[in-house]
């Protein structure tokens, strides 16, 4: 029987327009592991804690399981949690509440000379880090936007001219990725 290829998608919760990936990535690879696809896919630096919630457990590193009521995400495979049509929760930066809904949308074999994990789809930019999460980011967008805001050439200064929150390519995603394998 082929390796189990999941392909996932991941939407940023409560960020306008959508911010969303589309990645394949092998059902066993463990928590660990997916968020490490989250982080690469979605943009992130993975200066942060982080946590999955599926059925109501939680998941997330073991400096956490101690102090929380949760599971060790290295322990656990994808294909163990979820199948085709489920859907789950990932959270990352406890201080900007970065939710992710991450949904199952097929199981298939793997395609023979095709390596996974890669990124095949998605639209705009993550957001910055430490910009204050989904109202945070509202605020860098909109005071970008306007040369006049009277915030922009403050946030001008801290973050600098590279964000563009339209602009998002797939290839580079896909390179990252590999290099996980």
């Amino acid at each position: 029987m082929p390796r189990q290829i999941y392909d996932l998608r991941i939407t940023l919760t409560e960020v306008t327009p959508t911010v969303w990936r589309r990645v394949l990535l092998p059902g066993a690879f463990t928590l660990d592991r997916v968020h490490r696809v989250v982080q690469l896919a979605m943009g992130w630096r993975d200066a942060h804690l982080h946590s999955f919630d599926i059925d109501g457990k939680q998941y997330g590193p073991g400096e956490l399981i101690d102090d929380l009521d949760m599971w060790d995400e290295i322990e656990l495979r994808l294909d163990q949690l979820v199948g085709k049509g489920d859907g789950f929760t990932y959270t990352y930066d406890y201080g900007d509440w970065w939710e992710h809904d991450l949904v199952v949308e097929d199981v298939f074999g793997a395609e023979p000379d095709q390596r996974y994990p890669l990124c095949v789809e998605g639209a705009r930019a993550c957001p910055i880090e430490d910009v204050g999460g989904p109202e945070g980011y509202r605020d860098y967008l909109e005071a970008m936007a306007d040369p006049a805001h009277p915030e922009h050439d403050r946030l001008l200064n801290w973050y600098g001219p590279g964000h563009d929150p339209e602009h998002f390519d797939p290839g580079p995603v896909t390179t990252l990725l590999r290099r996980l394998v």
